[in-house]
């Protein structure tokens, strides 16, 4: 399948002078072993939650993956549908996508964005830097871990969030693309996800377990006859308002990513130490 998602808290565009991270809100990372190629035995588990907690770790040993992505941000009186393309390589733990603004965002132009683990690259063509930089950030310095404030879910973190899958209904079969695929529904917790990845590959998740709002995460996810993870939909929710229950300040994020071309190459390399752009200490970022 080719297609394949203080004081006043709010998860909405992360700023800094360097880019603007435009999104109404963290696997940015992949797990903390280097995954080994492919395996013929991998093989999708007979039982739910073995099978959606294994995602990852079996779609890591295809060694890269291509990806679309979808985050659709709604609150009380906005909604904004971002949309991006990429891939991971699991074999040199990075990965690359260019994410479209949607019109009336808080920024303008086109994303991109390199992930590594722990530590994420952004370029924004419609922010005030110069052309051509980078700026580096590490993902503890995002509320969320950078796990979808950038505008999407790169393609290791999605499927890194599967291993805190703390139930799994099958739902039925489906076929897409002339695939096969078990299709899977239940929810996750980015707490316990984060400890079974491990290493800076787990920060964004304990980002996010700490900022969104529900400890259980609703999922959906379709699996293939190998287990790897040809989809996945993920649900945040995030108080716009520190403390506010009110309907108004809430924010729900729906994530979806889908994954094909497994073992296609993926171009992505980090940016050089001369094309990074160095902010000033009252430039660091912050959410507004």
């Amino acid at each position: 399948m080719k297609k394949p998602i203080k004081g006043r808290r709010t998860v909405r565009p992360v700023r800094s002078a360097a880019a603007v991270v435009a999104l109404a809100a963290a696997l940015s990372a992949c797990g903390g072993a280097t995954h080994p190629p492919s395996s013929s035995a991998d093989q999708l588990s007979a039982d739910p939650l073995t099978a959606v907690r294994s995602a990852a770790d079996i779609t890591g040993r295809t060694g890269s993956v291509h990806a679309t992505t979808e985050l659709s941000t709604e609150s009380a009186d906005k909604k904004a549908v971002f949309s991006g393309t990429g891939g991971y390589d699991y074999v040199k733990r990075i990965g690359r996508l260019e994410i479209t603004v949607p019109p009336g965002a808080a920024t303008t132009g086109t994303i991109k964005e390199v992930v590594l683990p722990g530590t994420v690259y952004l370029q924004n063509t419609g922010a005030k830097i110069p052309a051509g930089k980078w700026v580096k950030l590490d993902v503890r310095q995002l509320p969320d871990g950078n796990l979808v404030s950038s505008g999407a879910t790169d393609p290791a973190g999605a499927a890194g969030a599967l291993r805190g899958a703390q139930s799994a209904e099958l739902v039925g079969t489906e076929t897409v693309g002339g695939v096969e695929l078990k299709h899977y529904k239940g929810s996750l917790d980015l707490a316990k996800a984060a400890e079974a990845t491990g290493g800076r590959g787990a920060d964004s998740l304990r980002m996010g377990a700490q900022t969104f709002t529900s400890k259980d995460v609703p999922y959906e996810a379709w699996l293939d006859a190998q287990g790897r993870l040809h989809k996945v939909v993920e649900t945040f929710n995030f108080t716009g308002v520190a403390g506010s229950k009110a309907p108004k300040d809430q924010v729900k994020v729906v994530s979806t990513v889908s994954l094909g071309e497994f073992g296609t190459p993926v171009e992505a390399a980090e940016p050089g130490p001369a094309e990074i752009y160095a902010m000033q200490s009252s430039e660091s970022p912050s959410a507004k």
